[in-house]
């Protein structure tokens, strides 16, 4: 698989505070990278920093193109779709407004109803729903939403911040089996932050450990599970 995201020295920054200190990574095309650690250790802006969400140095290289300083329309518009954490859906408007929303850049409208339908099959609840306020809906399901959402847009690249969060495991199972559906059947790339770190893993081909805006591991998911020092850390065996 070839490379659709390949970033190299990155860092960040919120004002004068630095959060990221030359991260290197890659996702594949077609590819799941999973990014783990702890809480504050830069995995979130990490994604912003993708997105085009705060003040970045470095190389980000999508698809042969540039992205670092991009604004995130621009991102966005290239083929990343970023589910931020909290899901973000518009509480206030039904499933099937919130998927209209996603598929903005999408000029027919036959096109979006089209991608719509795709969307319901890939989250059969969500079809049950359509007409429903997204506010209402359960936790997992606006999770599943905020998916479909981003989906609609027909990204190459997909963003997920702690999609397990909060969610019962029943749930969270159902979600990355559909996260492992998306990639392999519309190739999408993911890459994944979350602290599950053995769902992370199980559908991840590359991981990287960030600790205080550095990586201090990466490679191949099974080299990264095997590390004896992320079993005891992170997966909670030796």
């Amino acid at each position: 698989m070839a490379n659709l995201l390949d970033v190299t020295g990155l860092t960040a920054r919120y004002g004068s505070t630095a959060v990221l200190h030359g991260v290197d990574f890659l996702v594949r095309e077609g590819g799941v990278t999973a990014i783990l650690g702890a809480n504050g250790a830069g995995k979130t802006t990490t994604l912003r920093a993708v997105s085009g969400l705060v003040s970045v140095g470095g190389s980000m290289q999508f698809a042969g193109q540039s992205i670092a300083g991009r604004r995130p329309e621009a991102v966005a518009r290239l083929g990343v779709a970023h589910v931020p954490d909290g899901r973000g859906t518009f509480v206030q408007l039904t499933v099937e407004e919130n998927l209209e929303l996603g598929g903005y850049t999408i000029k027919r409208r036959a096109d979006v109803k089209s991608r719509m339908n795709e969307m319901y099959a890939l989250f059969p609840v969500l079809a049950s729903r359509h007409r429903q306020q997204a506010g209402t809906l359960s936790g997992g399901e606006q999770q599943m939403l905020a998916i479909a959402r981003a989906l609609m847009m027909q990204p190459r690249l997909l963003l997920l911040d702690e999609p397990s969060f909060g969610l019962a495991p029943l749930i969270v199972e159902e979600i990355f089996r559909i996260m492992q559906r998306i990639r392999d059947s519309q190739r999408v790339g993911i890459l994944l932050v979350e602290q599950n770190a053995n769902l992370a893993l199980d559908i991840a081909d590359h991981a990287y450990v960030i600790e205080t805006g550095r990586i201090v591991l990466g490679g191949p998911a099974e080299v990264v599970r095997g590390d004896p020092a992320i079993r005891k850390a992170y997966l909670g065996y030796q």
